[in-house]
């Protein structure tokens, strides 16, 4: 048996399939394997050439093929590995259903000597299919008089995976009034069931929400879940209820025929038919039933027969409430009539004010008035007052005079209009009244400035508006009148950045409409703090101000802007620097770019527009950090080309481009040997390097390393103190020497995080520079590099690279460069 263990990649994320394939050979000619489902096209199942006993260059020579059978063939013969690979993606749920096992059987074919293998795969399933009750909700209907313990069947699940993948158990929400139960059948099937564990009552509870989650035994488990509603049907347990067992009331006899007297009310708490309450007067001797009357569907009571003291003084009537179904109840109603006065008092008023103004003092008159009733004795003794709480008097003057007079200063503002009621009541048993209305208007003074309707305002407007944009309306009240309430609106002078407020703004005096003046430019002013005043019309006139503030919104008008790489100033293009032994999601730099614009507006996302190698490199969507996509290969390009595009997330978006150079190298020395025997107009693909050439570029790097030793040497002792230590001085010190280049070997200070290398065909002059992660550090100049000295590489060196030009190699290594914790710079002229 043999186990294989392959990475796959989706969405971005690094995902680990563990991939098993089992191999095993009956009879003469049977080989079977087994894989699990759902994996990416071009995945791995077994290794076929090894299994039919040939090399993986053999399987093309010798004819070997899949034998079609007339259906889509869903794996496939790689004739470089000597694999069988998938054609696609295996869906085994599409092939085989709920089957516990499920086999993809076809042939191989030796073409050469005719000899056919059978191939049986199995395809495992994985837990990748969800429990699913083909609905959301349930509904179930209970009648609140069912018994506990009885069963509701409830919907299934279905899991289209199998064994510990399918549907495996059912979750109930926790509930007081339900259980779940769960059957299961002889073909393993699981049926839940609801169980009722207490009485229902509808009158306490409607509806009862429960959730019902069915889940598999995958690793990870998934689950569905369904809703259910239960709806307890109503029953006719509870009699009509009245709001009190007994009314009293009492009437005067002289209540004129059909008088509404008071109305009873019963509750029933059931519902439907069970609820719809009628009422009954008690069936009793005399003469109840001819003198009131009783609405059987509403229960009001009123009179049907004059009522006459001297005749009765006291009734009691019995009335029952009656459900739908027959269940009754009984209240009592209990009327005393009372004997009347016949006369009512009369109010006169003799002189009276229809206006005060509000500024009057307290103790105005406004009315003379006189009462008097025509009864006698107790009856006939007259009392006058003013009805509700009003700011005025009644005073006695003479005999049966009143004056009517203010209590205090009026306010128009609060009440600018009263209706006096006035009450005069005589002392019958039971007393009569008569009301008496006067209305008062109260004048208007100028007592109040204008007040705006919130103590401060937020105002919004888009940058690159038109002049004469509207931006915002204000709106100032005043509770006087007239001339009094007539507002007019202004803006307080004030200075932004030295400019006057009035040439950013200005406000319609009579409306209170804010309108722009200018353009306004989000990424110059972002708001502006407005003062306006409101001021009235009134005599002396009385304003007040209150605070605006301003905010210019963003809008999308800035693209985003590349900060690293840095574009270049001399025509060449930056280059990064990758090992050819670089894992899967190495790091190879990271594109970093801002956006002047706020908000949406300066999200940005990161995409490889353009590759010379397609698949070979992926950029982060949000981090921007350029990483390969998978292992190099000898046939990929020593150098590559990427376009990557940063855009923001601005409506229309806006975008910008940088294009980076990525060499294929482990160090300096490689770079310079892949570049020395570059030929441009080669084809990347047919770079395989015969035994002959590893010779040569052995030899060349060997002699290459011994000649900047040997250089190195001569130059620090030739600059030991003077040039060597002035020119450290104003760069970068504290860096040890040992990180850039030893006495030994050349030991290049390989930087972690990005490398960029530059190259200008027209020219002929190629810049590798390694800086460190830190965009803020700034790389050594040219110009500073071409005061050093150059080396020469002899005529030999070249011609044993296979350049028939001269090549001349200067390599600036300064004490600039070896205290320098940033950058490391080779110079090569062509």
């Amino acid at each position: 048996m043999t186990s294989y263990l392959r990475f796959r990649n989706g969405g971005g994320l690094a995902l680990l399939c563990a991939l098993l394939g089992t191999l095993c050979k009956t009879g003469s000619g049977q080989i079977r394997y087994s894989v699990p489902e759902e994996l990416d096209n071009g995945s791995f199942v077994g290794n076929i050439a090894k299994d039919l006993g040939l090399e993986p260059r053999e399987l093309a020579e010798r004819g070997v093929r899949i034998v079609s059978r007339g259906r889509t063939q869903l794996f496939a013969l790689n004739p470089r590995s000597g694999s069988l690979v998938t054609a696609g993606k295996v869906d085994r749920e599409e092939l085989c259903a709920q089957s516990a096992r499920c086999l993809v059987k076809f042939n191989i074919l030796v073409e050469d000597k005719l000899k056919i293998f059978e191939v049986e795969i199995e395809i495992k399933d994985i837990n990748d299919n969800v429990p699913d009750f083909l609905t959301e909700d349930l509904e179930i209907k209970i009648s609140e008089l069912t018994a506990p313990g009885t069963r509701f069947p409830l919907k299934t699940a279905f899991d289209l995976d199998v064994g510990l993948n399918s549907l495996q158990n059912y979750e109930l929400s926790s509930s007081d009034y339900f259980s779940l139960a769960v059957n299961s059948i002889t073909d393993g099937a699981k049926y839940p069931e609801l169980v009722l564990e207490r009485a229902l009552d509808r009158e306490e509870k409607k509806f009862h929400q429960l959730i019902l989650v069915a889940s598999d035994g995958g690793d990870p488990a998934h689950s569905g879940s369904l809703c259910i509603q239960v709806i307890v049907l109503d029953a006719n347990d509870n009699p009509p209820v009245f709001t009190q067992p007994e009314y009293r009331l009492s009437v005067q006899e002289n209540l004129p025929v059909g008088t509404w007297l008071l109305t009873v009310n019963a509750t029933d708490p059931d519902e439907g038919f069970n609820a719809q309450v009628s009422y009954m007067l008690d069936k009793m001797p005399g003469k109840i039933g001819q003198i009131f009357y009783l609405n059987s569907v509403t229960g009001d009571i009123s009179i049907l027969k004059s009522l006459d003291y001297e005749d009765t003084m006291f009734y009691e009537i019995k009335i029952d409430a009656q459900d739908g179904p027959g269940l009754l109840s009984r209240a009592k109603i209990l009327v005393t009539v009372l004997d009347v006065n016949d006369n009512a008092p009369e109010v006169i008023i003799t002189s009276l004010t229809r206006s005060v103004p509000e500024e009057a003092t307290a103790g105005r008159e406004i009315a003379l008035i006189n009462v008097h009733d025509r009864d006698s004795g107790q009856n006939g003794q007259v009392t006058v007052f003013i009805l509700e709480s009003m700011p005025f008097n009644l005073e006695k003057a003479i005999d049966q005079y009143y004056r009517l007079v203010t209590a205090r200063s009026l306010d128009r503002e609060q009440v600018s209009e009263y209706n006096i009621t006035l009450r005069a009541t005589d002392g019958g048993s039971p007393p009569l009244s008569t009301d008496t209305h006067i209305t008062l208007h109260v004048a208007d003074i100028n007592d109040n400035p204008p007040a705006f309707t919130h103590d401060s305002y937020s105002a919004y407007i888009s940058e690159n508006n038109p002049r004469g944009a509207f931006i915002f309306s204000v709106t100032a009240w005043d509770p006087d009148s007239i001339e009094n309430a007539h507002i007019t609106y202004a803006l307080t002078e004030g200075t932004l950045q030295g400019v006057p407020l009035s040439t950013y703004v200005s406000i319609n005096s009579d409306t209170g409409v804010l309108y722009a003046l200018c353009s306004f430019d989000y990424e110059q002013v972002r708001d502006l703090q407005l003062l306006l005043t409101a001021s009235d019309s009134g005599n002396p006139p009385l304003s007040s101000n209150v605070s605006v503030s301003l905010f210019v919104l963003d809008q999308n008008d800035n693209m985003p802007e590349i900060l690293y790489p840095a574009p270049p100033t001399d025509g060449s293009t930056g280059m990064e620097l990758v090992p050819p032994s670089a894992e899967p999601g190495y790091l190879v730099t990271k594109v970093v770019a801002v956006d002047r614009d706020s908000g949406q507006n300066a999200w940005l996302s990161y995409r490889l527009l353009k590759a010379s190698e397609p698949g070979l490199f992926t950029v982060g969507l949000h981090t921007g950090e350029v990483r390969t996509a998978r292992a190099l290969l000898d046939r990929d390009a020593l150098k590559q080309s990427l376009v990557v595009a940063v855009q923001d997330h601005g409506q229309p978006p806006l975008s910008a481009t940088v294009t980076l150079a990525v060499a294929m190298a482990d160090s300096i020395p490689d770079v310079l040997a892949n570049l020395g025997s570059f030929d441009p107009s080669a084809n990347p693909d047919d770079s395989d390097l015969t035994p002959y050439l590893v010779v040569a570029v052995a030899a060349v790097s060997f002699v290459f390393l011994a000649f900047v030793i040997m250089l190195l040497a001569l130059r620090l002792r030739r600059c030991h103190r003077s040039r060597l230590l002035q020119a450290s001085e104003g760069v970068l010190p504290g860096m040890p020497v040992s990180h850039f280049v030893g006495v030994d070997r050349v030991q290049t200070f390989l930087q972690t995080y990005s490398h960029e290398v530059s190259l200008t065909s027209d020219t002929r002059e190629t810049h590798l520079i390694f800086p460190q992660p830190n965009y803020s550090d700034k790389l050594i100049s040219q110009e500073s590099c071409e005061k050093s000295e150059p080396l020469l590489v002899s005529q030999d060196l070249l011609e044993t690279k296979g350049d028939p030009k001269l090549l001349q190699v200067s390599l600036c290594l300064s004490l600039n460069v070896i205290k320098k914790n940033y950058a490391s710079v080779v110079i090569i002229k062509l």
